[in-house]
């Protein structure tokens, strides 16, 4: 290049070096906006600004709809007309003509059609469309029919339900259905039930107290209930214990698998029993057990 200059021009070698520093200088100057472009930080805006946008919008709007509304007020007390009256039954128009705007007006006749009352003239404080400056102004006019509470009062019957008490019954337990069963008192169907299915494998009652062995009967209901009930023990259901095989004795509830099968064995190995007495060779038979189904059984 600088052989070619100086063919063209005549440069010497001083010239050639200022010209390639301007050249250098000139092509900085081009380069400088689009490196600042490049490397300049990005403004980030403010999170909340949107938040304090809205803000300023709504107090924009708050202020705008409170400035209507005294302008509003203002002309209508400037046309305002004050007179007795009573608040549960004036309707809108007299309530503007008092110095109410229509829509103060039409909320305070929405409240007394919706069933609102004004008992005294304090209560017209609580509606949030009468300031206190309107009701210092109004409250001399106020006149309430049947003030201080003269409203007849509603007087109620009360009705005493006599309610016919259930005679005391007794019932034997061994014949019973499970609707005679209910006409016991504190038996409801479901403890009826339960008495039912247990005297099926029980084969009948002997005694009253077996009542306590029936699913969630306590004492408490027993001692409620015994003085209601009977016993027939000829309706027991008898098993003779000496031809008796296992189907027919494991309904006894008094009874284990392994005790049945000791009874049956027992006989097969030593003969036939001839009284309770025998029973008590069998070793897994206590007396307590053979005392429970005596009544059931024959010899």
């Amino acid at each position: 290049m600088r052989i070619w200059l100086n063919k063209h021009f005549g440069f010497n070698k001083g010239e050639f070096n200022g010209l390639l520093v301007l050249i250098f200088i000139i092509i900085l100057l081009k380069a400088i906006p689009f490196l600042y472009d490049y490397y300049k930080p990005v403004e980030k805006d403010d999170p909340n600004l949107l938040a304090q946008i809205k803000k300023v919008e709504i107090t924009d709007e708050k202020s705008f709809y409170s400035t209507r509304d005294i302008i509003e007020n203002s002309n209508h007390k400037k046309t305002a007309k004050l007179f007795n009256f009573d608040p549960n039954s004036l309707d809108a128009g007299g309530w503007q003509t008092l110095g109410l705007s229509p829509k103060q007006a039409q909320s305070i006749v929405n409240y007394t059609s919706k069933g609102g009352r004004f008992y005294k003239t304090e209560d017209l404080q609580k509606m949030y469309t009468i300031s206190p400056e309107m009701y210092r102004e109004l409250s001399p006019y106020v006149r309430i029919e049947n003030q201080s509470g003269n409203y007849p009062k509603k007087e109620y019957v009360y009705e005493k339900k006599e309610y016919i008490k259930r005679a005391a019954v007794i019932i034997d337990i061994n014949k019973a259905d499970s609707a005679q069963l209910d006409e016991i008192k504190g038996i409801g169907g479901t403890f009826a039930n339960r008495i039912l299915k247990y005297r099926e494998r029980l084969g009948g009652f002997y005694k009253k107290e077996q009542l306590l062995e029936v699913y969630g009967l306590d004492s408490a209901k027993y001692n409620e209930i015994k003085d209601q009930v009977s016993i027939s023990v000829a309706n027991l259901k008898i098993i003779n214990v000496n031809t008796a095989e296992f189907n027919d004795l494991k309904t006894n509830p008094y009874l284990s698998y392994k005790q049945i099968n000791a009874i049956i064995q027992y006989r097969k190995q030593h003969g036939n029993y001839s009284s309770p007495a025998d029973l008590k060779k069998i070793v897994i038979l206590n007396q307590q057990v053979i005392d429970q189904i005596t009544p059931y059984i024959s010899f």
